[in-house]
């Protein structure tokens, strides 16, 4: 399974022609305890860059953009009594939703784990 970063701490899982779609790590760290998820509808097209789900935190609200355009196939049903798995395991079980791609293309101008470890760094 190929993993792809955003530089607005979104990562995607990509396992066929479906993507899985999260926060990073680094992301839920800044953000501290989270409280509500608002996660995209199920059949809901959503296009490279959208915001399409909300975060909240104890700190602030921050959107979360699709890193892919495609249509939304699945969204994490266990964020709504527990949106804290988003902090305890950010880049696995706080999945947030699912994607099926329009353009693989697109991953193209995502980075890798090693290119995103570097990105964070810098910051």
């Amino acid at each position: 399974m190929s993993r792809y970063f955003s530089k607005d701490h979104e990562w995607i899982a990509i396992d066929g022609d479906t993507g899985t779609v999260g926060i990073t790590d680094y992301a839920q760290g800044q953000l501290g305890d989270i409280t509500f998820v608002e996660l995209p509808a199920v059949g809901q097209a959503v296009k490279k860059g959208d915001s399409v789900s909300v975060v909240d935190s104890v700190k602030a609200a921050s959107d979360v953009y699709t890193p892919v355009s495609g249509e939304v196939t699945d969204a994490n049903p266990a964020l709504a009594d527990a949106p804290e798995l988003v902090n305890a395991d950010a880049e696995t079980s706080g999945w947030l939703f699912r994607v099926k791609l329009a353009d693989a293309g697109e991953l193209g101008d995502l980075m890798d784990e090693a290119a995103y470890k570097d990105y964070v760094d810098g910051l």
